[in-house]
């Protein structure tokens, strides 16, 4: 089945969204991963929600794991503060995960290839025309699991 049978809209952010917004998305759409793209509607990063959390987490808790234990739901409500004000693009964490993306006549096995590489779990299907690419969806490991398990493999 080509990429673009598989591809899924998906919630995303831009990079001129505000942080929190960013943060709220992943959450309440309880996301693998935030796709961000940029002012043009291209994939500019994907962040897995690991990274997201650790850009809430201090780099003194970080480096010294104890003092998490230490710091209550006080101290933890101010680490969200610190989002305020702050764009998408000012917040991402410095390792960001360039969005792994294939064209729509892609197949089931080479998304699950290029997903595989990228250690990435959705990957952005893009049509492109000339110098303009336009976002059609996103396969997510769990739609694409889903894909190969009712195809018995067969992809």
């Amino acid at each position: 089945m080509p990429a673009r049978n598989l591809a899924e809209p998906y919630p995303h952010v831009t990079t001129d969204d505000t942080a929190v917004d960013a943060v709220r998305l992943l959450a309440e759409q309880n996301l693998p991963a935030l796709l961000v793209l940029d002012s043009d509607g291209t994939p500019y990063a994907v962040v897995p929600g690991s990274q997201v959390v650790r850009q809430l987490v201090p780099e003194y808790v970080m480096e010294d794991p104890l003092l998490a234990a230490v710091i209550d739901d006080r101290h933890a409500e101010a680490l969200a503060d610190d989002l305020a004000g702050k764009t998408v693009a000012e917040w991402l964490p410095p390792r960001t995960f360039k969005p792994p993306y294939v064209g729509p006549d892609a197949g089931a096995l080479q998304i699950a290839a290029v997903m595989a590489r990228s250690h990435v779990p959705l990957v952005a299907v893009l049509e492109r025309d000339g110098e303009e690419s336009r976002l059609l969806g996103v396969v997510t490991a769990a739609a694409l699991m889903r894909h190969l398990l009712a195809s018995g493999g067969q992809a």
